[in-house]
C-alpha cells in the first residue's frame, strides 16, 4: 500500500507522461492536418496514408490523461474544467470535424472531397490553437484579464506552429519525392517561427507570472537550469542545418527532423512542469492537496499496472508494424 504522497508523485507521474506522450503523438498528426493541401489530391492522400493507421490510437493517450486527472486529483480536474468548459468544447467539435472529415473524404463524392479536406485541415487547426489557448489560461491561473487572453492567444500561435513543425518531421521521415521535398521546406520554416515562438513565450511568461520567475531565477542551480533553454535554442538550429542539408541529399537522416523535434517537445514540457512543480492547478492546489483517497487509489493501481503498459505495448506494436515510407491508404 503506497502513501498520500507516493500516490501523489505515480499519478502525478503518469499524467505528465500521457499528456506528453499525446502532444508528440498527436502532435505530429494534427500537423499533418494543419498542413494538408486543399487543391493537390496527390500530395493530401499520401499526407492522410502517413498518419492512417496511427491518428485515433494517438487520441487514447489524450483519454488517458484526462482520465487519471478524474481518478486521482478530482478536485483539480473540476476547477480546471469549470475554468476551460468553453475552449475544451470548441476542442472537440475541431476533433469531431477531423474525424468526420477523415472517412467522408474518401466515401464523398468526388466534387465533395475538397470540402472534406478542408474540413479536416480547419478541424486540426481548430483543435491545436485551442490546445494551446487552454495552456496558456492554465499558466497564467486561468485569469480572465486581456494580458492572461493575450498570453492564450500567443500561446495558441505556439502550440500551431509546434504542431506543425512535428507535422512537417513526420512527413520528411513517412515521404518520398517532391512531397518530402516540400515537407522539408514546411519543417524549416516552422521551426524558425516555432523558434521566435518559444524565445517569446520563454521571455514574457517569467515577466507576468512571478512565480515562475522564482522558481527559474531565484533558484540555487539557476546554472544548470538555464542549459536547458540553451540546449532547446540549439536543436532548433542544428534541425535547421540538417534540413538544410537534406535539401540536397533526402536519402540519409530523414529520421533526425522528426527526432530532434520529439526532443525539444520533452524539454518545453520539462521546462513547464518544473515551472509550476509541485501545482496540478497554479497558485491553488498542489498534487498533495487535491490527491483522491489513497484507498481507492491504491485499488486503481491494480488496473493501471495493467492498462498504461498495454497502451505503451500496442502503441510501439502499431508503429513497428507501419513502420518505414508511406503505402496508399485503403479504406475496404
Amino acid at each position: 500500500m503506497l502513501n498520500p504522497e507516493m500516490l501523489s508523485y505515480v499519478y502525478g507521474g503518469l499524467m505528465a507522461l500521457a499528456i506528453l506522450v499525446y502532444a508528440i503523438l498527436d502532435g505530429y498528426d494534427l500537423g499533418v492536418g494543419i498542413l494538408l493541401p486543399t487543391n493537390n489530391d496527390t500530395d493530401a492522400d499520401t499526407m492522410i496514408a502517413s498518419i492512417g493507421p496511427f491518428w485515433d490510437a494517438n487520441e487514447t493517450w489524450l483519454v488517458l490523461a484526462v482520465g487519471l486527472a478524474l481518478i486521482a486529483f478530482p478536485t483539480a480536474h473540476s476547477i480546471i474544467l469549470q475554468a476551460l468548459y468553453l475552449p475544451i468544447t470548441i476542442m472537440l467539435i475541431g476533433l469531431i470535424i477531423r474525424g468526420v472529415a477523415f472517412d467522408f473524404r474518401a466515401k464523398a463524392k468526388v466534387k465533395r472531397k475538397k470540402l472534406w479536406d478542408t474540413m479536416f485541415k480547419l478541424g486540426s487547426i481548430l483543435a491545436a490553437f485551442m490546445q494551446g489557448f487552454m495552456l496558456g489560461l492554465y499558466v497564467m491561473s486561468f485569469e480572465t484579464s486581456m494580458l492572461s487572453l493575450l498570453f492564450a492567444l500567443l500561446s495558441g500561435a505556439g502550440v500551431v506552429g509546434a504542431y506543425t513543425l512535428i507535422g512537417a518531421a513526420w512527413l520528411v521521415l513517412k515521404t518520398e519525392g517532391e512531397l518530402q521535398s516540400k515537407a522539408i521546406h514546411w519543417c524549416q520554416f516552422a521551426g524558425r517561427v516555432t523558434f521566435i515562438g518559444v524565445i517569446a513565450v520563454s521571455i514574457v511568461n517569467p515577466l507576468i507570472n512571478s512565480d515562475v520567475y522564482k522558481a527559474w531565477f531565484e533558484s540555487p542551480t539557476l546554472a544548470v537550469l538555464l542549459t536547458l533553454p540553451v540546449l532547446c535554442l540549439a536543436l532548433f538550429v542544428v534541425q535547421d542545418r540538417i534540413l538544410q542539408t537534406l535539401k540536397l541529399n533526402t536519402k540519409k537522416g530523414g529520421w533526425l527532423p522528426f527526432a530532434l523535434s520529439a526532443v525539444i517537445f520533452i524539454l518545453c514540457f520539462f521546462g513547464l512542469t518544473y515551472s509550476f512543480y509541485p501545482y496540478v492547478v497554479p497558485g491553488q492546489l498542489t498534487i498533495f492537496d487535491a490527491v483522491a483517497a489513497p484507498e481507492s487509489l491504491n485499488f486503481l493501481l491494480y488496473g493501471v499496472i495493467v492498462v498504461v503498459p498495454t497502451i505503451i505495448m500496442y502503441t510501439i506494436f502499431s508503429y513497428r508494424v507501419f513502420w518505414g515510407k508511406v503505402q496508399p491508404l485503403s479504406y475496404y
